[in-house]
């Protein structure tokens, strides 16, 4: 069991990794095909690939918001 208290920006590092996960999967299944010889996935599924570098940025957003309100905290201690 967890005893630490959720910082600032633990909720967007989480969301973040699930958005960048599953953009991921996503990649893998628009990729898959060009390898197999299939035919390609509709340009939809290649906009979904695009959640993984969003993911990424808001997982960024919430280690940099939990590293400020660590400095803050630090600072006023």
């Amino acid at each position: 069991m967890n005893t630490e208290t959720p910082s600032a920006g633990d909720l967007l590092v989480r969301i973040g990794g699930i958005v960048s996960l599953v953009g991921a999967v996503a990649t893998l299944a628009t990729v898959a095909p060009l390898f197999l010889g299939t035919t390609p996935l509709p340009a939809p599924a290649y906009f979904v690939c695009m959640l993984m570098g969003a993911g990424f940025a808001l997982a960024a957003a919430g280690v940099v918001r939990t590293a400020r309100a660590q400095r803050r905290a630090a600072e006023g201690a």
